[in-house]
């Protein structure tokens, strides 16, 4: 009986809270509930940490190049559109960049940033790939708790971000995500294709700034909300999700450069190299490998 006062209470208070969504959204993919999208993060996080690894325990890595060439130049290609969009539906035409609000019309442009933060947030279940892809090669080292967390909180978090708030200022950070996952996977795809374009890789140590520039203009941009006088953005919890999440990325990468390139130059040239190994298959996506496809 308690148990059944529990899920009808739980119930009623679900009832309450998805009122407040956004009508347009409720009938997408995943987007009725938040329990689908929980079973496939669910199914995920099982396989990269528990199964995955024991069904390669006794068998040999696969040999993915060819794959992993496709689909990290799909994930530059995909983001490349979706950057597009963003800026195409709000970004690069009319947004002010400071107080913006979410337009919940059926007007072309809404619907136009709509679809945009769903696109951005099934791209999330298409990166999760990165990890299967690690297992896959029994690059077990690579999966870290640092790397999962993030391909996991990112749609969980995003699925109330499109059923509540499609646009407006809390979307910078997905538009500035894009563009950095432009530079991120087309050097992943390069670095698949091989030592023969390793020459095209000089690049490769900037990409640990571009991220702290990344979340330096997350962390930024969405903290002008707490210095405007009157930003009555419609679901002020999302900016504290955002701020924080940029905060806390921010001191990971820094800890990261520190280690790396501080800390790990006044070590032996041996030392430094496995020093690197080590910090570099935590964090770049949420995981700071540039070694993801070597």
């Amino acid at each position: 009986m308690e148990f059944k006062n529990i899920t009808s209470s739980a119930a009623l208070i679900y009832d309450e809270f998805i009122q407040n969504a956004d009508s347009r959204t409720g009938n997408w993919l995943l987007m009725s509930s938040p329990l689908p999208q929980t079973i496939i993060i669910a199914a995920y996080i099982y396989f990269v940490t528990s199964l995955g690894p024991r069904i390669m325990e006794n068998r040999k890595p696969f040999d993915l190049k060819g794959v992993l060439i496709v689909y990290n130049f799909s994930v530059v290609a995909l983001s490349l559109y979706m950057c597009y969009e963003f800026v195409m539906s709000g970004w690069g035409t009319g947004y002010s960049f400071r107080c913006d609000l979410v337009d919940y019309s059926e007007s072309p442009q809404a619907m136009r940033m709509a679809a945009t933060c769903w696109l951005y947030y099934f791209s999330k279940f298409i990166e999760m790939l990165d990890t299967i892809f690690f297992v896959l090669r029994k690059k077990n080292s690579q999966v870290t708790f640092l790397h999962v967390y993030h391909h996991s909180i990112m749609p969980f978090t995003w699925w109330f971000g499109v059923r509540f708030a499609a646009g407006g200022l809390g979307t910078f950070h997905a538009l500035l995500n894009c563009v950095v996952h432009v530079i991120m996977y087309s050097y992943y795809g390069l670095t698949a294709m091989g030592p023969s374009y390793q020459k095209y890789l000089w690049w490769k140590k900037y990409l640990t700034t571009i991220q702290l520039i990344q979340f330096v203009m997350v962390t930024s941009h969405i903290s002008q909300y707490f210095f405007i006088k009157d930003c009555p953005y419609q679901f002020p919890i999302f900016i504290y999700i955002i701020g924080l999440y940029g905060l806390i990325f921010l001191f990971l990468f820094l800890n990261f450069w520190y280690h790396a390139y501080t800390k790990g130059k006044r070590l032996p040239k041996v030392l430094q190299a496995q020093t690197w190994a080590h910090h570099t298959n935590g964090v770049m996506n949420g995981n700071a490998s540039h070694e993801k496809d070597e």
